[in-house]
Order: structure tokens, then C-alpha cells, then sequence
């Protein structure tokens, strides 16, 4: 389990605890975190599940393969180092303490 951190854009955060195996997009549907859309399922598909990763997490991740760097060009306000697709972050141990921001909007 890993506890994660969801901010909304206005600010308001949730603490969730996501069981490992999960994705960081799952544990926001699963916990009805509004601002995680996830319209593809997890399919790395579309940006609905789009977010801004808390800068010291951003080299603790595992990089971004080919796919998640397309789809992100189709993200509102893409930042080119926070700028993560939940769906493509794994839940493990590695993660506990992460926390994420959402944008003001997806699309």
C-alpha cells in the first residue's frame, strides 16, 4: 500500500491509501477523487488522467516511455518535467508519499 496524495486544482486534497498493483489513475476512480477523468480506462489512450507530479517526486519516477509523451502533447497545460499520465504510474511501496496535483482541466 501506498498513501498518495491528490490535490484538486481549487486546491482541496485527499490522502488515500492505494493497494500496490493498482495505478495512481485507479486509486482516483476507486476513491472518487473528482479531476481524474480516466475516459480510455487506463488504455493510455487520451489525458484525462493527467497531473502534475510534486517536483521532488519527479526523478523518482520511473521515466516516460514513447506512448505517455504523445499522449501528453494532447493535455491542457502540459509541463514538460511535472506533467505524468496516472494510468502509467504503478502502485508500489516506492510510491508511498507521492502526491499529485490535477490541472484545471482535462481534455
Amino acid at each position: 500500500m501506498a498513501k498518495i496524495t491528490y490535490i484538486e486544482h481549487n486546491g482541496t486534497e485527499h490522502d488515500v491509501e492505494v493497494a500496490n498493483g493498482l495505478t495512481v489513475m485507479e486509486g482516483a476512480r476507486d476513491n472518487n477523487i473528482p479531476g481524474i477523468e480516466a475516459d480510455c480506462g487506463g488504455a493510455c489512450a487520451c489525458s484525462t488522467c493527467h497531473v502534475y507530479v510534486a517536483e521532488d517526486w519527479v526523478e523518482k519516477l520511473p521515466q516516460k516511455d514513447d506512448m505517455e509523451e504523445d499522449m501528453l502533447d494532447f493535455a491542457y497545460e502540459p509541463d514538460p518535467a511535472r506533467s505524468r499520465l496516472t494510468c502509467q504510474l504503478k502502485v508500489t511501496d516506492m510510491l508511498d508519499g507521492l502526491v499529485v496535483q490535477m490541472p484545471e482541466k482535462q481534455i
